[in-house]
């Protein structure tokens, strides 16, 4: 089993798609760059065009990425991407949604971006709000990416406008873009880790969605299937869960016989208030607590940290 973590390092402003993008949280990447050196782990930062093209914030990441510490990937965020022929619409905020030829646009834009102040070719990508579809994954090849991590496993985003993941598993694998008939182009798919504490991942899924999607819903029925440990669903992600859950959920991940776990955060997260994960001091203290609780479990595991890019070899390609 191996471990990734993948952080949307990007501006302060939470769901504020029209404010001009501040950037003090990149100020705590260094010393989340130490807990994570601390167990030898090697995080991919995936970075939005503000923080790629903002001298200060550019630089922070740019020295821990020559010391061998992390990787960098990009992070599109449609609204504050060029070029901007869209209309500023809720709608389109998910890079999904846009014309095929604006998406490779604004890909490519934030690609030549990370190529010039990096000095290095970005191979990892993470969509925006989570909004992938196959005309992302064909433009974002194109570009020349190779690892996507843009799927959020048994969530639909369709009342935001966004895609429906609520069938897909956290398994990783390859989507073919072969032209004309050929299947030599391929992009590796490692979704965030979501999942049960129960077995059989699958029936979990079915049984929450038929309950979601009936009038049981409001008699809270999943509120009670999770108070009894009948169907809970966690991500792994400091943002969502305890250290205990995260831990609960990798052990629960590898019974299912997925080798990979993908946790998943913002860097906006590691400054109170900036985002609803954490609205104190106390809370940032908690936030870092869970992260190093699990990490202490890999650690204690023998679970090998990888970059995503990193992840390509290890998956099978089936024609």
């Amino acid at each position: 089993m191996v471990f990734l973590v993948t952080i949307d390092v990007e501006e302060d402003n939470w769901a504020h798609y029209d404010s001009a993008p501040a950037l003090s949280n990149i100020e705590r990447l260094p010393e989340l760059q130490k807990l994570f050196d601390r167990y030898h782990v090697k995080p991919t930062y995936l970075i939005t065009y503000p923080v790629a093209t903002e001298k200060r914030s550019n630089s922070i990441l740019r020295k821990l990425m020559e010391e061998g510490r992390c990787e960098i990937g990009a992070h599109v965020h449609p609204w504050n991407t060029p070029p901007f022929s869209e209309e500023r619409t809720d709608e389109n905020t998910m890079l999904c949604n846009l014309e095929k030829d604006l998406q490779y646009r604004k890909i490519e834009t934030l690609h030549e971006e990370i190529c010039k102040n990096f000095q290095m070719e970005p191979k990892s990508f993470r969509s925006g709000r989570w909004g992938f579809s196959r005309s992302v994954a064909e433009n974002i090849y194109r570009v020349g990416y190779r690892v996507d991590t843009s799927v959020s496993p048994y969530y639909s985003w369709e009342k935001y406008y966004g895609p429906d993941f609520s069938d897909r598993s956290p398994k990783p694998q390859y989507i073919h873009l072969g032209e004309h008939g050929q299947n030599d182009s391929h992009l590796l798919e490692v979704p965030a880790s979501i999942g049960f504490l129960q077995p059989n991942f699958a029936y979990r899924n079915r049984v929450l969605k038929k309950i979601t999607n009936s009038r049981l819903k409001h008699l809270r029925m999943v509120g009670v299937l999770d108070k009894l440990r009948i169907v809970n669903k966690v991500m792994l992600s400091p943002e969502m869960a305890s250290g205990k859950e995260m831990i609960l959920l990798a052990e629960s991940i590898q019974r299912e016989g997925i080798d990979f776990l993908n946790m998943f955060f913002h860097s906006s997260t590691l400054v109170a208030g900036l985002t609803p994960f954490t609205k104190s001091a106390e809370d940032e203290k908690t936030f870092l607590r869970r992260i190093e609780e699990f990490l202490e479990y890999l650690a204690a595991s023998n679970i090998k940290s990888i970059t995503l890019s990193e992840s390509y070899p290890l998956v099978p390609v089936h024609g």
